[in-house]
């Protein structure tokens, strides 16, 4: 299984500027509320990508952000680790703070300023033998390592740092082939019919 596959829906960007979706379970209407918003469909390997070419940070925020938003409305299973979208007036993302590369199954990460390294340290990164880069702490499963990314990523930006994740994607044609999830869902979950009280 690969990263891309364990969240409904996966927004990661490949090392040529390409912002690109996966969808992991189906989901209401997904081709128009990405179509609209910019994204091109393609098939790649057993799976739907939708496909944001190369632009500017601004437009591929916006872009993907109303997408996001019209995603949202049917699942909060999202993970977004683009570096593309991360486009902010007062924070250019030229030279990160935090500096995710992931490669396969393990991540190393690189920290600026001494911020950037606690934080590290607070989820569990530890200095490793280079005394410049850190990884997780332990063996981590594919959702343990994405879980390591989200947190850090996430908590970072709360602090006003910037962060860059690497997937190991050069281009879109390297995006892995299609996995199946455990409990993977081929629809929008049905609620049970509701039960009559009889008196």
């Amino acid at each position: 299984m690969s990263l891309l596959d364990i969240p409904d829906v996966f927004i990661g960007s490949t090392d040529d500027g390409h912002t690109f979706v996966v969808l992991n379970r189906l989901l209401p209407e997904p081709d128009r509320l990405l179509t609209e918003a910019g994204f091109l469909a393609r098939e790649h390997l057993g799976r739907k990508l939708y496909l944001l070419p190369p632009g500017t940070a601004q437009d591929a925020h916006v872009r993907a952000g109303v997408a996001t938003y019209g995603l949202l409305a049917h699942t909060h299973d999202l993970v977004d680790l683009s570096w593309t979208t991360r486009w902010s007036p007062s924070h250019p993302a030229v030279d990160p703070d935090l500096y995710f590369r992931i490669s396969d199954s393990t991540i190393v990460v690189t920290a600026k300023t001494p911020t950037a390294r606690s934080l590290l340290e607070l989820h569990g990164f530890v200095l490793g033998a280079d005394g410049s880069s850190y990884h997780p702490r332990g063996r981590l499963d594919e959702r343990g390592l994405l879980g390591a990314v989200t947190a850090a990523e996430a908590h970072a930006y709360t602090h006003g740092l910037s962060a860059r994740v690497d997937l190991g994607l050069p281009t879109p044609a390297d995006i892995p082939p299609a996995g199946r999830r455990p409990g993977f869902a081929s629809g929008p979950a049905t609620p049970p019919p509701a039960r009559r009280r009889t008196r």
